[in-house]
């Protein structure tokens, strides 16, 4: 397993995740199972290693709000098992997955000073990544933010091809929208929008970009 670059086990060494191994077990769920539901009270955390997950909380209405999609490496459930608060969002299989759950996070903690802080880290790089969203929620209208989506995809799991970049998108147009914090037919249409100007293809969970650069001027 490699790890994402920025993901909680893309910060650790051999030997911290040897002791995460130790302290934990290992565990799989299919595509669609829900890993963490949003309300519950629990002490143990998920590191991902195989396969990718939304992240994702209700507004009153019943609208899904994906908050983020991680992938291998990543650590799932952290804040809920330091503080003893309620789950703050779901996690979500969005392909078959698997894992080290450890329980009683904080015991570890304690034991392990140096992931300690590399985990105070990775909080401070995902608040400095939430504000950015909201500023982009702000200032993009819905093409531009989903064009940025889409450039974190390609950069995250992109596959250089002759055509361009592909990305196995595992989120569907709903999911897109709502971590684009738009409707289904507006990301229907800046797809479209980016069809048209010949920087992407779509097809089913799929999309390639023909250019980057045009793609990056547009998600500005």
């Amino acid at each position: 397993m490699v790890p994402e670059p920025g993901e909680f086990m893309s910060m650790l060494t051999a030997e911290d995740v040897e002791a995460l191994r130790a302290a934990g077990r290992p565990r799989r769920w299919d595509r669609g199972t829900t890993v963490i539901s949003e309300g519950d009270t629990s002490d143990w955390v998920l590191v991902l290693l195989e396969g990718r997950v939304k992240v994702s909380s209700h507004t009153s209405g019943g609208t899904e709000v994906v908050l983020a999609v991680r992938g291998p490496g990543g650590l799932l459930g952290e804040l809920s098992a330091i503080d003893g608060s309620p789950r703050s969002a779901t996690v979500t299989a969005l392909e078959p997955i698997s894992g080290i759950v450890v329980r009683d996070f904080p015991a570890f903690l304690e034991s392990h000073g140096r992931i300690a802080v590399l985990l105070m880290k990775l909080v401070s790089a995902r608040l400095r990544d939430s504000d950015r969203k909201r500023i982009e929620y702000g200032a993009f209208d819905t093409t531009g933010r989903v064009a940025t989506r889409l450039l974190e995809l390609a950069e995250r799991y992109g596959e250089k091809t002759n055509s361009g970049v592909r990305v196995a998108l595992p989120l569907s147009q709903d999911e897109l929208a709502g971590w684009t914090g738009s409707s289904r037919e507006a990301v229907s249409k800046a797809l479209r929008t980016l069809r048209d100007r010949g920087l992407i293809e779509t097809g089913r969970r799929r999309v390639v970009i023909h250019d980057l650069d045009g793609l990056r001027k547009r998600a500005r």
